[in-house]
């Protein structure tokens, strides 16, 4: 098997192995977080992957974290999202949107001055990148988050199935549910930031019924084949290193396998000493998991044939490859040379460093 083979995941045939990972970037029309015209570009630019995974996406202003980012809740992003879906389209790609609740990966200033809300009041070690007034942007402390009341939680349940039901009016071919990296749902997940008493909090079985009830909610809404979901197992950054989150995340996977979901995503670890992740827990989790797997973390074109060859994952996803080199996949398939981001460029600006990346010329 190669990286360039055809795919079949959840009904939908892919071109290729190889998927474009989800990366925040905060180009959206202001105000409102609207998707536009250039974001349009910037997606059809990269339709050669197998499968677009978008940027994350606000399932309601509750989730927002970040200046800039786009949302999934009003009319106007519904549209704005549109545009971007049937440009992909066009270039023969398939899209799917992530869906996204910060939770404590927040500040007061997007929400009228209040706290964000968390599992639990615990003051996450992180910052999130908020813009001033006059659209310049840096990287701020998150306060100390409230604990959600219970009677709120289904209102978030129900705020994921309406965002899912407004990708597909805008047109994305499915949707993946951001569980991983420190955000609401991861936070819901963990015991270093769940210390709930109730019946969202404790055991494992209770500190995975959020994920598991949006993951019903969105699957009974556009149907378990659209759906995708993403882990982070071994990710230890803002306050998450939980000691059980291995055996949460196989819990987790075994009980998503039962509902037929479309795949698993894995954001693994990619700092420089990150922990290897071990052949023993790929096993467990294939074993747990019968379903499509996704890995991201810093591969390059010979780690990702090998893990694809190994079994076990079947897509490979790429983040910062894909920002300078619109062509990835195709690059790599005649193993031509990439260029480097400007990493200055990351969040917000303009067409700098977004869209004006050029494919490759021999």
């Amino acid at each position: 098997m190669t990286l360039f083979d055809d795919y079949l995941t959840g009904g939908l045939a892919l071109k290729n192995r190889i998927v474009m990972a989800p990366m925040t970037r905060c180009r959206t029309t202001q105000p409102g977080n609207i998707p536009n015209a250039m974001m349009a570009d910037y997606y059809a630019q990269r339709a050669g992957a197998g499968l677009i995974i978008t940027e994350a996406t606000q399932i309601s202003p509750q989730g927002q974290g970040y200046s800039f980012t786009p949302g999934i809740h009003t009319a106007k992003q519904i549209e704005g999202w549109r545009l971007v879906t049937d440009a992909v389209h066009q270039k023969g790609g398939k899209i799917f949107l992530q869906l996204w609740h910060v939770g404590r990966m927040s500040h007061e200033s997007f929400h009228h001055g209040e706290p964000p809300v968390a599992p639990s009041a615990i003051k996450p070690d992180a910052q999130v990148w908020v813009a001033d007034e006059n659209g310049q942007g840096s990287m701020v402390d998150c306060p100390r988050p409230r604990a959600l009341e219970i009677d709120e939680i289904g209102k978030i349940v129900e705020d994921y199935r309406k965002a899912a039901a407004n990708a597909m009016k805008a047109g994305f071919d499915g949707v993946e549910i951001h569980a991983a990296n420190g955000y609401l749902l991861d936070q819901f997940l963990r015991s270093t930031s769940n210390i709930r008493n109730d019946i969202y909090g404790g055991s494992i079985e209770n500190r995975a019924r959020l994920l598991l009830e949006v993951v019903e909610a969105v699957s009974d809404e556009v149907g378990a084949s659209r759906v995708g979901v993403r882990l982070a197992p071994f990710i230890t950054a803002r306050g998450m290193h939980c000691p059980d989150i291995i055996n949460t995340i196989l819990y987790v996977a075994g009980e998503v396998d039962d509902l037929n979901v479309a795949y698993l995503h894995l954001s693994e670890a990619d700092w420089d000493d990150a922990p290897q992740v071990s052949e023993g827990f790929r096993q467990q989790l294939r074993a747990r998991y019968k379903g499509s797997v996704i890995v991201a973390g810093k591969y390059d074109q010979i780690r990702a044939t090998e893990i694809v060859n190994k079994g076990y994952a079947d897509l490979v996803a790429f983040g910062r490859p894909f920002i300078a080199n619109p062509d990835f996949p195709t690059r790599l398939q005649h193993g031509w040379r990439l260029a480097e981001f400007d990493s200055t460029t990351l969040f917000g600006g303009s067409e700098k460093g977004y869209v004006d990346y050029p494919n490759y010329s021999q």
